[in-house]
């Protein structure tokens, strides 16, 4: 096929988008579907994927629109779980309860902390559609002012990336999270009054060797990539004995 070929099927390939985005727009779709989507109709995309979020969606969870693009897909925050079992976990930054619901179902007592109590309301109901609210302490507070008051096993962080412009970064930075807390270094130090045993969360574009620089000198770190139909969504730290002894871990020289 010649290059005006080519070039023509493009052209039809963009008009067919653009008349699909039209029809997705069209009011009386709109109509039928969450008020934060109602609002903003870009969230669409991830309503599409709304049963990767949550396969018992349909079954009454609710989120916000913030929660949209800031919950962990369900098989991920599954397999996370399932690394982090044991008899009480702090979920620091619980957001609508992805990671929460799925601790309660490996772990004995599950403390879910966030600042917004709209996410909290939020958690509490997705927690009860799962039948695991039971195992979960809701906490409306600051993670950070909380610390010197909590124990547990195991804590997870997965704070706020800074909304999807994220992935937009060629490298995504460990301190361009939290920054007005001191960003993501001073966090890890931070979580380390709790436990040594840390589940980092962050995006698939952080730069390996920020997260292995964390555990310190002499200290082992686990990366873990996440993939979701074999494309990569992000990675999970591992520090402590959360570390698989038979995995390859990085020591930080």
């Amino acid at each position: 096929m010649g290059s005006d070929g080519i070039l023509k099927n493009k052209h039809k390939r963009r008009r067919e988008f653009k008349k699909y985005k039209r029809k997705e727009l069209d009011p009386k779709i709109l109509k039928t579907l969450p008020n934060e989507i109602q609002k903003d109709p870009s969230l669409l995309k991830y309503w599409h994927s709304r049963y990767r979020l949550f396969k018992k969606f349909d079954q009454g969870i609710k989120l916000d629109k913030e929660s949209w693009y800031s919950v962990t897909p369900e098989v991920i925050s599954r397999m996370i779980a399932k690394r982090c079992t044991c008899d009480l976990i702090i979920d620091g930054f619980c957001g609508a309860g992805g990671n929460t619901i799925q601790f309660a179902l490996t772990c004995k007592k599950v403390i879910a902390i966030d600042i917004d109590p709209k996410k909290i309301e939020l958690a509490r109901n997705n927690a009860e559609v799962y039948g695991v609210s039971d195992r979960i302490e809701f906490i409306i507070g600051d993670y950070y002012a909380l610390v010197p008051t909590l124990k547990a096993d195991v804590v997870f962080l997965s704070p706020p990336w800074g909304g999807p412009s994220y992935s937009k970064k060629k490298k995504f930075n460990i301190d361009d999270i939290m920054q007005s807390y001191g960003g993501g270094k001073y966090l890890y130090e931070l979580t380390r009054q709790i436990t040594t045993n840390i589940a980092f969360f962050l995006p698939r574009n952080i730069e390996d060797n920020q997260c292995i620089s964390l555990a310190g000198q002499g200290n082992l770190a686990e990366i873990e990539s996440n993939y979701l139909n074999n494309i990569l969504n992000s990675k999970t730290l591992y520090y402590g004995d959360l570390i698989k002894t038979d995995s390859i871990s990085i020591s930080n020289e």
